[in-house]
């Protein structure tokens, strides 16, 4: 399937229904899918890389690998998000970056992932094989720079269908499936791309929790129609950057984009629901769940604040502090030097949601606007 490079306000939109994409495909039964409760979400397993950064959490375990998952699903969370594109020879694999860098003669290379055939892409990085040396795995950084992915617990590059055999059971996948934001990619494509990932879903997923979310929107949609056993969700960073399509720069234009295309809910970068608090009224109104994803959601008292607020879930990096931030938050007994509320316990024990004033939201809100805006 051949790609083109155009400009993204370029991109026409799907057509509502698309007719005969199933074909072939054998999904398991519909299930019903509710969140348990406010969820905590790994990102990228136990937490995402960030090379540069002078907090040693960011790089102690390889994102995206089953050793991150598996460490994630040692706390009690609910789902671990991660990201999928599928190689040219048609193989859904876990890394998030479009492009993939290595190192030799002191010369640096790089390659699209999605240009790499299977072996290709397995060849970078540690490898299963103790005897196989691979490819030095280098990063490029926001700021351009490229850098070796140092790690303290490193761990080979992994296909989907690795995590569906290798991680815990019980651990739901939140898997978001990647597209180059420059690229306009064929309807054709898109569906024979996302035929790829479903195939090994519905072989591989069994009785698994499973969530797709993507930025792309006709992606998002056309996933949708493919099947009917899985919730989606489309991922929006409310306009943190402004993309040509204009579906992508508010919660407003999310919503759209749920409601035409029959998903379940909307993944927010969470400073744009601090700035736009109404619009989780208006979500909750379309029958739509509400998660967030963004550095905000390492820090527990934002995290209480959204569970305050109503919000589904939150999509975090340190997993073990804000398991830990949550749990004291929403369980300990009211104390004199607590800005905030306690939750209580309904006639069945049930922990509920603590209860603000108007006057007490509205204030807490301005504060976290202010907060963001640096």
């Amino acid at each position: 399937m051949a790609l083109r490079t155009v400009l993204v306000s370029d991109v026409p939109s799907l057509p509502e229904s698309v007719y005969g994409l199933t074909e072939g495909l054998e999904l398991s039964k519909p299930t019903s899918f509710r969140l348990p409760g406010f969820s905590v979400i790994g990102h990228r397993g136990i937490g995402m890389n960030v090379l540069q950064s002078s907090d040693r959490r960011t790089r102690g375990v390889k994102e995206n690998s089953i050793l991150s998952f598996n460490s994630a699903a040692k706390y009690p969370i609910d789902f671990i998000e991660f990201d999928v594109q599928v190689t040219k020879d048609d193989c859904p694999v876990i890394f998030h970056d479009d492009f993939i860098y290595s190192e030799e003669n002191g010369i640096v290379n790089e390659s699209r992932v999605t240009d790499l055939s299977l072996s290709e892409f397995l060849l970078y990085g540690p490898q299963k094989e103790s005897e196989r040396i691979g490819k030095t795995l280098m990063r490029k950084s926001k700021e351009g720079k490229v850098l070796k992915w140092d790690v303290d617990l490193d761990d080979s590059l992994c296909t989907l269908q690795d995590a569906f055999e290798q991680v815990e059971q019980t651990l739901g996948f939140n898997i978001e499936l990647k597209f180059d934001d420059h690229i306009l990619y064929e309807r054709e494509f898109l569906v024979h791309v996302l035929r790829a990932v479903l195939q090994v879903v519905s072989d591989y997923a069994k009785d698994r929790p499973v969530i797709f979310s993507s930025f792309q929107p006709d992606a998002a949609k056309l996933v949708k129609e493919l099947q009917s056993t899985y919730p989606v969700f489309f991922l929006t960073d409310t306009g943190n950057e402004i993309h040509n399509d204009v579906r992508r720069n508010t919660l407003e234009e999310a919503i759209k984009v749920c409601l035409e295309g029959g998903l379940q809910g909307i993944v927010s970068e969470v400073k744009g629901v601090f700035r736009n608090p109404a619009a989780i009224a208006k979500i909750k109104e379309s029958n739509l769940s509400l998660l967030t994803y963004g550095k905000l959601n390492n820090v527990g008292e934002a995290v209480y604040m959204q569970y305050v607020m109503g919000i589904d879930g939150v999509i975090v990096d340190f997993v073990e502090e804000i398991i830990e931030s949550t749990r004291l938050m929403m369980i300990r007994p009211p104390s004199s030097s607590s800005p905030l509320p306690s939750p209580t316990k309904d006639d069945d024990g049930a922990i509920t949601r603590p209860e603000f004033s108007q006057k007490e939201i509205a204030f807490l809100l301005k504060l976290l606007s202010q907060l963001i805006q640096n």
